[in-house]
């Protein structure tokens, strides 16, 4: 019998892909790996297809027991990666053989690690996608304690191994290019203008919904009144009422009523965002 045993399940480990876009006309979220390029490595370190569905952990890791021999790989966060509490290397496959148990340990720095597996993580596809939602509720379960996770079958072993450790490490500042609109008219000038130099921070509260900001100068609204609900964007900085600006990540809803004074585009700023800690200093800075 093939497959992973949950032995311990971590804070919150969910099964990400590339996600599921294309169905927000009908309410369902983006969802999909949080840290895009750290999945995307993990994957291609065992020669599996770019969308094979990986695990995500958050803070303190995962452990796991193989069902049978299989190859598997840590990427994103830094962590201490163990078999059978032997140390073994991060950022490179790892052999696991039949009845090991494999320790992901806490993120050294960063917040998600990615533990990817031979073949892929084979839960059933939702809307053609294995990701956990975390506000849709789609896709398969948070991982708890006893789940057993499918195996897919294992493609060629990759022809060279790339380098994990040319992925950026933990952000020390967050610096988040915006491209201003659709609704920057909601708010004055002279808050705009300030928007480039304020401080803010990332608050405990962020999740895969959103990145929240917190200590920063509020922005300041030009109108009252309030918009109706209107598309929203993998990206958007939506601004609530309390001024401070909210990054939507992948499981960001799909609709939204505040307005967004800007989008973060898409790449490698939203995965630093990925990985920032709560405390981490942020900026938004005008995108190119």
């Amino acid at each position: 019998m093939s497959g992973l045993l949950v032995v311990r399940p971590g804070a919150l480990t969910t099964v990400q892909d590339r996600g599921r876009p294309g169905y927000a006309h009908l309410g369902v979220p983006r969802s999909g790996a949080l840290d895009t390029a750290a999945h995307a490595l993990a994957n291609r370190l065992l020669g599996n297809a770019p969308d094979a569905a990986a695990l995500e952990t958050t803070l303190d890791g995962v452990g796991l027991r193989a069902l049978a021999a299989t190859v598997v790989a840590v990427t994103g966060a830094p962590c201490a990666v163990r078999v059978d509490g032997r140390p073994v290397p991060w950022g490179a496959p790892v052999r696991l053989p039949a009845g090991a148990e494999l320790e992901v340990g806490p993120a050294r720095s960063g917040v998600r690690s990615y533990v990817a597996v031979r073949g892929g993580v084979a839960v059933p596809p939702v809307l053609g996608s294995r990701s956990t939602d975390l506000l849709s509720g789609l896709g398969p379960p948070v991982l708890s304690d006893g789940l057993l996770l499918p195996v897919g079958g294992p493609g060629p072993a990759p022809d060279a191994w790339p380098d994990a450790w040319g992925l950026p490490g933990a952000p020390s500042e967050l610096a988040l290019p915006l491209r201003l609109g659709p609704r920057a008219d909601w708010f004055t000038a002279a808050s705009l203008a300030g928007l480039w130099r304020t401080g803010f921070r990332v608050s405990a509260v962020s999740n895969r919904i959103g990145l929240r900001t917190e200590a920063g100068t509020p922005l300041v609204r030009a109108r009252s009144g309030e918009l109706p609900s209107e598309g929203m964007v993998l990206g958007a900085v939506q601004v609530p009422p309390d001024g401070l600006p909210v990054v939507f990540l992948a499981d960001h809803p799909v609709t939204g009523g505040y307005p967004v004074v800007g989008v973060v585009p898409a790449g490698p700023a939203l995965d630093a965002a990925a990985q920032a800690r709560p405390g981490t200093p942020v900026r938004f800075v005008r995108a190119r």
